[in-house]
C-alpha cells in the first residue's frame, strides 16, 4: 500500500515539474502570484485567488517536439473583497524565473474584463538568489560556549572571591 502511494506521488511530481520549468504546478503558482499583483495594480481588492494548471495531452504543440511549444492551461478562481467573482484563464507557454508567465491570459471580475495580456509579471527580472557554497579560505562561523557555575557558600565561613568567576 505504501509503495503504491509512493508511485502515485512520484508520478504526480514528474507530471507537475517537467524539465525546463513549465509544469502545471509551476504555471499555477506563478500565475496566481502575478495575476493577483496585476489585478491589485488595477485597483481590484483581491480577497483570494486560487489557480490550477492542466497540461491536457502531455505533449508539445507544434510541428515537431523541438520546434513546438509546451502549453499549460491555467484556470484561476477567486473573489474580491466586496464579493465579486474573479476568473483568470488562458494558455501559458513560458514561465520566467517564477516572476513572469507568458501566453494568452484573460481576467474577468464580475461581468467586466479587466485585462487580456500575453504576459504577466516582470519578464525581465534577474534570476532569484541561488545557493553558493563557501569558498576556501573564507572564515567559518565560530561557536562560543558559556559555562555557568554555581558556588554555594557555607554560612559559617564568609564567601570570598571565587576563582573563575
Amino acid at each position: 500500500m505504501a509503495a503504491a502511494g509512493l508511485v502515485v506521488l512520484a508520478t504526480a511530481a514528474a507530471v507537475a515539474c517537467r524539465p525546463g520549468g513549465l509544469g502545471s504546478a509551476t504555471v499555477a503558482y506563478t500565475t496566481d502570484r502575478t495575476a493577483t499583483a496585476a489585478l491589485e495594480r488595477r485597483h481590484v481588492n483581491v480577497a483570494w485567488l486560487t489557480c490550477t494548471g492542466r497540461d491536457g495531452d502531455g505533449r508539445t504543440h507544434g510541428t515537431s517536439p523541438t520546434a513546438g511549444t509546451t502549453v499549460v492551461s491555467v484556470d484561476c478562481q477567486g473573489r474580491t473583497g466586496d464579493g465579486r467573482d474573479i476568473a483568470v484563464t488562458g494558455q501559458v507557454t513560458e514561465v520566467v524565473d517564477g516572476a513572469c508567465v507568458r501566453g494568452d491570459l484573460t481576467a474577468r471580475v464580475g461581468d467586466r474584463q479587466v485585462f487580456r495580456v500575453d504576459g504577466l509579471g516582470d519578464c525581465s527580472a534577474p534570476p532569484g538568489p541561488t545557493y553558493r557554497p563557501p569558498t576556501v579560505g573564507r572564515p567559518e562561523p565560530t561557536v562560543t560556549v558559556t559555562v555557568t557555575r554555581t558556588v554555594l557558600c557555607r554560612t559559617v565561613d564568609p564567601c570570598g572571591p571565587v576563582t573563575g568567576k
